[in-house]
């Protein structure tokens, strides 16, 4: 059993969690996920099973898509609904659509996070989550993150309360913490703030309508119908050139060979060599050797 199982993840799971239940379900070991989510958030959880192991990093690295709800008036240790109170702001607010759409536009880009304390993200070698369930506080390093769309999708065109909620769709690169995306959207309207809700509605090149839910995969697997729910290696690679090798250049693909470096390596990070349109390796240029390119993942077929 090998390839792609698009799963939703349902609130109240860890990503390891599924994966310790699809282990059980599939009847194999060899299965991971594609990025973490936390337990509060529902949604699209490409999970790799076999050989398609081998490619999970290239789904986790792959763009994201949400929505999320955004609470304007109330900020928290966690940044999102969880966490405890840390500022709150009681006053009645008059926030206008084109004031939040001026905001979304100045996060559009490439923009500087500092993650929250309350993540994975490790800090001398210990998460950061660790140091705040202790009540330490370090210092965080800044990254550089990628937001390639943000949409207002609530249709008010005046806001108004002592708390304001709006809900926002946001395209994504990797390491973007949506919840500290949301407490920057605050600062700007000059307010605390925070993620009240979060749902992924894209991982790559899988959406919430490829989906199943760990009951559906379940029952397929009881009906011996589970072959439906799994999507092909070539499908998570397809935003990668593939190229049909004839039957010398298999021979030296199957084996590892490092083979002069192909035309489309010179624009392009990454190559797929297929056999019959089936992904027999991804190839990219040699680190070392300028005219040389080499093997990053291998599906022996």
């Amino acid at each position: 059993m090998k390839g792609i199982l698009p799963l939703w993840k349902e609130k109240g799971m860890t990503s390891h969690d599924c994966v310790f239940k699809l282990r059980k379900i599939l009847g194999t070991k060899k299965v991971g996920h594609t990025g973490t989510l936390d337990p509060n958030v529902e949604g699209v959880l490409p999970i790799c099973i076999g050989q398609a192991t081998r490619i999970a990093e290239y789904i986790t690295d792959s763009g994201k898509e949400y929505v999320a709800v955004i609470s304007i008036g109330t900020s928290t240790e966690t940044e999102d609904a969880d966490g405890a109170i840390v500022e709150q702001d009681t006053s009645i607010k008059e926030i206008n659509r084109q004031e939040i759409e001026e905001a979304l536009h100045k996060l559009t880009g490439e923009i500087t996070q500092i993650p929250p304390m309350y993540s994975a993200v490790k800090v001398k070698g210990k998460r950061l989550y660790e140091y705040a369930r202790k009540g330490i506080v370090v210092e965080r390093p800044e990254r550089k993150v990628l937001i390639e769309q943000l949409e207002l999708l609530s249709k008010e065109t005046e806001f108004e309360g002592p708390e304001i909620t709006f809900t926002i769709r946001i395209k994504c690169g990797k390491g973007t913490y949506i919840r500290t995306l949301a407490v920057q959207i605050g600062e700007l309207l000059g307010y605390p703030a925070h993620m009240a809700s979060l749902i992924r509605t894209a991982s790559g090149n899988f959406r919430r309508e490829d989906c199943f839910t760990l009951d559906e995969v379940a029952h397929a697997k009881e009906e011996s119908r589970i072959d439906e729910q799994i999507r092909p290696i070539e499908e998570a690679l397809s935003e990668f050139h593939f190229i049909e090798v004839d039957n010398e250049m298999y021979g030296k693909i199957v084996n590892g060979q490092v083979l002069p470096i192909h035309s489309k390596l010179q624009t392009e990070s990454k190559i797929v060599f297929t056999k019959n349109h089936k992904a027999l390796a991804v190839y990219i240029q040699h680190p070392t050797k300028e005219y040389l390119m080499k093997p990053e993942k291998m599906f022996p077929l």
